[in-house]
């Protein structure tokens, strides 16, 4: 395994050069991708809002669209949290402000919250910051039986992704808990966008009527948390993923084994606004979502080492719990079981 990371390194030696490349903004992409992504979520959503006349299984069935809509919204606002949407950063954090009142993802703590996890990604002391909390086999062998059984229902996949999503946007986004220094200095700007957000969405209901306001708004956040959760999850749980403690970390190789190139079918490749090229991402977030494609098309040198996961494939990620340190690979708790079997 190491004598790979030493390929890796010097076969990609010159990779800030290739990836500096694509990190200029293109204003007219960038309008186009707004006109083509918030537009026709606000025309779905009064859509939907006049479907509740009709049929309520319509409804549904356009709010699973506008939930995957509102994830092309959201890499938006992501993309403005990294300054790399426009060239103008004022512009830019106008723009997410705005997007965050569509997310209900308050703009600023979460865009410093990100770019924490691409300063980190893959360091074993900080897997609870943008990230799913991982454990290594240690780690979990030295709990009690409770925060074992508290770890496991943790990782089952219907906590973590049907009650995950209703904890991090009700919970995690409104206030301030991570329990670094220097956090609680985006209490109040989290706090008046927190606010913010919830007369909007106040007002809304008033206006609109809650019944109504709920059947539509519902749906499409429930679609947007299992979605956008999923992906955070498998970009960085594959079984031949990349965790080390700090001293040993690498930030190229964080990258290129850390994160995966989700291959996803077109339609959501443009759905998920090109995240799947998340190595490349993690490599240089200044580079716009509408310019990963073209960077790894036109650098192979970029796909060679990283870790290629189809939807299908990426299923597996399901049966990923532990970090082995010593295998250095994501293994079951049936592994674990197995493991320490074979100690006894």
């Amino acid at each position: 395994m190491q004598q790979n990371y030493k390929t890796i390194k010097k076969q990609l030696k010159h990779w800030t050069t290739i990836v500096s490349r694509y990190q200029t903004p293109n204003k007219l992409k960038a309008i186009w991708q707004m006109i083509n992504t918030i537009v026709p979520f606000i025309a779905l959503w009064v859509l939907m809002y006049f479907s509740l006349n009709w049929s309520y299984l319509i409804t549904l069935a356009l709010g699973v669209i506008n939930g995957f809509l509102l994830i092309r919204v959201f890499i938006i606002q992501h993309d403005c949290g990294h300054h790399s949407f426009l060239r103008n950063n004022k512009v830019n954090d106008v723009i997410g402000f705005c997007l965050s009142f569509l997310s209900s993802i308050p703009y600023k703590f979460w865009a410093s919250t990100h770019a924490f996890h691409h300063g980190h990604n893959g360091q074993l002391e900080h897997t609870n910051v943008g990230d799913v909390k991982t454990l290594t086999v240690k780690e979990y062998s030295q709990l009690s039986p409770f925060k074992k059984f508290r770890y496991k229902a943790f990782r089952n996949p219907i906590v973590l992704f049907v009650l995950g999503p209703i904890y991090y946007l009700g919970f995690s986004c409104r206030l301030p808990v991570i329990p670094y220094k220097g956090w609680k200095k985006f209490a109040m700007n989290l706090t008046i966008n927190n606010v913010l957000i919830a007369l909007f969405y106040i007002g809304l209901g008033f206006l609109l009527g809650w019944k109504k306001f709920l059947m539509v708004q519902l749906p499409i956040f429930a679609v947007f948390g299992v979605v956008a959760l999923w992906f955070f999850y498998v970009q960085h749980q594959h079984e031949e993923a990349y965790k080390q403690w700090t001293e040993r970390w690498d930030y190229l190789i964080s990258a290129i084994k850390g994160s995966t190139y989700y291959k996803l079918p077109k339609l959501f490749q443009w759905f998920s606004g090109n995240i799947g090229f998340h190595h490349i991402h993690h490599l240089n977030p200044n580079i716009p979502n509408y310019n990963l494609e073209k960077c790894a098309k036109e650098n192979p040198i970029l796909q060679k080492f990283v870790t290629t996961i189809s939807f299908k494939e990426s299923l597996k990620c399901l049966n990923h719990h532990l970090w082995d340190e010593e295998q250095q690979k994501m293994i079951s708790f049936r592994q674990y079981n197995k493991l320490q079997k074979q100690v006894a």
